[in-house]
């Protein structure tokens, strides 16, 4: 693996570093969006990885020493203000054209929950990812389609449900409830009945 700037292999192992990087540096983080609907559901292009990272401003500065130019760019500023504001900020893999989009974990219920239910998810051979659980990955489709309406979070959600058959449907029921996204989780379940 190199961390020092040089290009990575691809996606698997952008993944792979972020994870190694949050363990090194003690930080709670959990994979989400898209890549953990392809992980939980059914497969599809990316070119982005979403990750909610509980991010100390103490730890700032080393998380942006982990990702150095030229194989990578982050804006310090941009990673000072996002933990401040408790807001998303990025990490661009330039000569890959990758991204990781980091969400800054809230001071919330949900965000604490998710970070402490995430789950290690075998990503290669002898190496593995904490991911949210598809539960919570769900919940957080809910409220992107609720903010944005673009059809490919149901469509990733459809997919999750149709891969996973554990799926508890009561605490997605009731934190949708919370999130103010129960309408969105009832139609998601009178399209699945279709």
């Amino acid at each position: 693996m190199k961390s020092d700037g040089g290009s990575l292999d691809n996606h698997a192992e952008l993944l792979r570093y972020l994870a190694e990087t949050c363990v090194r540096l003690g930080l709670s983080y959990a994979v989400t969006g898209s890549t953990a609907t392809i992980a939980y559901g059914e497969p599809r292009f990316t070119n982005d990885i979403d990750v909610v990272i509980d991010l100390p401003a103490e730890k700032i500065d080393d998380l942006v020493a982990a990702f150095p130019e030229p194989g990578f760019y982050v804006s310090a500023t941009a990673v000072r203000t996002a933990v401040f504001r408790r807001h998303t900020f990025n990490v661009i893999q330039p000569m890959e054209g990758l991204k990781i989009d980091v969400y800054v974990a809230a001071d919330s219920d949900f965000d604490r929950q998710r970070l402490v239910r995430a789950r290690d998810l075998s990503i290669a051979p002898g190496s593995s990812v904490r991911f949210a659980s598809a539960e919570d990955v769900i919940l957080k489709k809910l409220q992107a389609f609720r903010e944005g309406g673009s059809d490919k979070h149901l469509r990733d959600i459809a997919g999750v449900l149709k891969v996973q058959k554990q799926i508890d449907k009561d605490y997605v029921a009731d934190w949708a409830q919370r999130l103010g996204v129960a309408v969105e989780w009832q139609t998601v379940l009178a399209q699945e009945q279709v």
